[in-house]
């Protein structure tokens, strides 16, 4: 029994650091989305360093798959690189 409700807080625990990362990976994808919709090379270029931080610490932390993080990856790339 006690062994049990070790398990559920230790899984509410974790749940909640899980969406806390996918969340801030999340905010980070629409930084750069917002700066290449208005065609700010530099302001992309910016969020995209930081984008791909965040991606890679939440694949490193086992959130994410790590193809899953280099598709996210690499479609802000070629969003940022379209801006002439």
């Amino acid at each position: 029994l006690v062994g049990s409700e070790m398990c559920i807080r230790d899984s509410r625990t974790k749940a909640a650091r899980n969406k806390a990362i996918k969340s801030a990976v999340k905010t980070s994808m629409k930084k750069v989305e917002a700066a290449v919709a208005n065609k700010d090379k530099a302001a992309a270029e910016v969020a995209l360093k930081d984008a791909v931080s965040t991606i890679s610490k939440a694949t490193s932390k086992g959130v994410y798959h790590k193809n899953n993080c280099a598709r996210k990856i690499s479609r802000l790339s070629k969003a940022v690189n379209s801006i002439a």
